[in-house]
């Protein structure tokens, strides 16, 4: 360097160059290598010494480098979860819990949405798998072949649905749907609806084969009813199919359907639940809102974002585990559900 350029003064806004295991090496007085195991495989060194190192990390400001930490070990530190609608409510609590998880494992959690496209599910998958060491698939649209085959290139675990030969977390739609038709038959409900979801959903299918067994053992009628979307605005277009039933009480696809079923009923003067009782799916963030406040059956949400992305871990690891976590929903009785005695 010469004595102009030593001399030159620093532009602002300059940025200073990040900070280097060899930086804190020399602020802490331990080798490169003795910085390396402290920030990367934390546990093998004295507690003293790895604190020291960590506490001079924190003072330079040095960031861990996933890609040069891929190198060594091949793994980036980052995983990724892809979701069929950013829109929907129902992942927020999903998400929170992969976080919380990958946040205690010193991980990068990237987020991506296929807005309810399997073509742009799988180009996102396919695109996200280059640069992760695992994939945590939400209410996937994709076929089962197709997961298979993601499955075979990194560590993978789906939610919401179960395709053979790969990892899932599932809730249990028994015990929620049961205790909601214990308490409709109660109330004197003989004829009921289901305001089905997409084609592509796995779990719509199993809500509907629920449904309709467990009300056909209660004596109870019922049929299924298409929504176009599974939005509020699919909600409040099926408003007139579910009056043309001619039944007392729907179960929708998820809340955001029955929320706009519920909505499209008051502007039109169907009074909730006096003429048509509506029961919802999952739990999200503001069910018990509007007024009248939806009944739902609760999904455990965050429970399943958590022992997804644990079993993710596992997969990643390459350890065998065969517990598989429960995960079983419940009824949230509110006031969209009435006596029709």
């Amino acid at each position: 360097m010469s004595e102009s350029e030593a001399l030159a003064p620093v532009r602002p806004g300059a940025r200073k160059p990040p900070a280097t295991i060899y930086d804190i090496a020399r602020a802490t007085g331990v080798s490169p290598s003795t910085v390396s195991r402290a920030l990367n495989k934390p546990g093998r060194l004295k507690e003293a010494t790895e604190r020291r190192i960590r506490d001079a990390a924190d003072q330079l400001g040095y960031r861990i480098n996933p890609m040069a930490r891929a190198l060594p070990t091949g793994k980036t530190g980052t995983l990724a979860l892809l979701v069929s609608d950013i829109t929907n409510p129902v992942y927020f609590d999903v998400v929170r819990g992969a976080e919380r998880i990958a946040t205690a494992r010193g991980l990068t959690l990237v987020f991506a949405e296929s807005q309810e496209s399997p073509e742009l599910e799988l180009a996102t998958a396919q695109r996200l798998q280059t640069s992760v060491d695992g994939l945590f698939l939400v209410a996937s649209r994709l076929t089962d072949d197709q997961i298979v085959e993601l499955s075979s290139v990194k560590p993978l675990i789906v939610a919401n649905r179960l395709v053979p030969g790969v990892t899932a977390v599932v809730p249990d739609p028994r015990p929620g749907i049961s205790a909601a038709l214990d308490r409709l038959h109660e109330f004197g409900h003989h004829r009921i609806a289901y305001l089905s979801g997409p084609d592509a959903s796995w779990m719509n299918g199993v809500r509907w084969r629920t449904l309709f067994t467990y009300a056909v053992e209660r004596g109870m009628s019922i049929v299924e009813i298409p929504s176009t979307t599974p939005t509020r605005e699919g909600g409040a277009e099926a408003l007139q199919r579910v009056l043309a039933a001619d039944v007392s009480a729907v179960f929708a696809y998820n809340d955001l359907v029955a929320l706009g079923l519920l909505r499209a009923a008051r502007d039109q003067g169907v009074d909730v639940p006096r003429q048509l009782s509506i029961v919802g799916f999952d739990d999200i963030f503001g069910a018990d809102l509007p007024t009248p406040a939806l009944s739902t059956i609760k999904s455990p949400l965050r429970e399943m974002g958590e022992a997804g992305m644990h079993r993710l871990l596992v997969e990643i690891d390459g350890i065998d585990e065969e517990h598989a976590p429960s995960l079983p929903t419940r009824y949230i009785d509110r006031e969209s559900v009435a006596d029709r005695r």
